[in-house]
């Protein structure tokens, strides 16, 4: 019996231990860089356009280790140019941030700019968002004119039937939650707007 319990425990210590190394893994810490504006920006229009945490970015960013470890070689020893780069401090994980500090000292790569190399090998996504972007917005003025002729029909069934019909009460509740689905794709559009002035080279 205590043979049972003993291997019971050890069973629960090797259970434990991977998922207690995992949950710290995934801690959030705060990291400061010195990025271009651009480097900025993009991680704020991914952020934006696919609706993900800044945090998840950069877990991405920093799980492939051997791309890290093929930029920071090409990187070793380099100077690294700060002229006109922004002082930025991200939440991110503690795992992701173990991972980018052990390559850039491994190989003496400067931190910041494997961050921002890094960054670029996203750019053909925001490429493909731009052109939704622009697809969005010519949705939207569609979406704009049928939202005005919803609008109109409801006031139009008020007149025949008065406000008080069921049937103008069911349309008036179809047409609030329409309201409301578009004003958030509008709003959504409007957020995007930084992707229409970046630069992608």
């Amino acid at each position: 019996m205590k043979k049972d319990k003993k291997n019971q425990s050890d069973l629960e210590i090797s259970i434990s231990n991977p998922s207690t190394m995992a949950l710290r893994g995934r801690q959030s810490v705060r990291a400061t860089f010195r990025l271009s504006e651009g480097c900025i920006d993009a991680i704020s229009i991914l952020s934006a356009q696919l609706g993900i945490k800044q945090k998840s970015i950069f877990d991405h960013l920093m799980e492939d280790a051997q791309i890290l470890k093929d930029m920071a070689s090409e990187l070793e020893n380099s100077e690294f140019d700060r002229h006109e780069r922004i002082q930025k401090t991200y939440v991110i994980s503690r795992r992701s941030l173990s991972f980018l500090d052990t390559i850039s000292s491994e190989y003496d790569a400067p931190r910041d700019a494997l961050v921002e190399y890094s960054v670029r090998r996203l750019l053909p996504i925001i490429a493909k968002e731009r052109k939704k972007h622009e697809k969005r917005k010519r949705l939207l003025a569609e979406i704009s004119n049928h939202f005005q002729e919803s609008e109109n029909l409801l006031s139009k069934a008020g007149e025949m039937l008065g406000a008080d019909d069921p049937v103008v009460n069911k349309l008036a509740t179809a047409i609030s939650v329409y309201k409301n689905a578009f004003n958030d794709i509008a709003n959504f559009i409007d957020r995007g707007k930084i992707i229409e002035e970046f630069q992608l080279e």
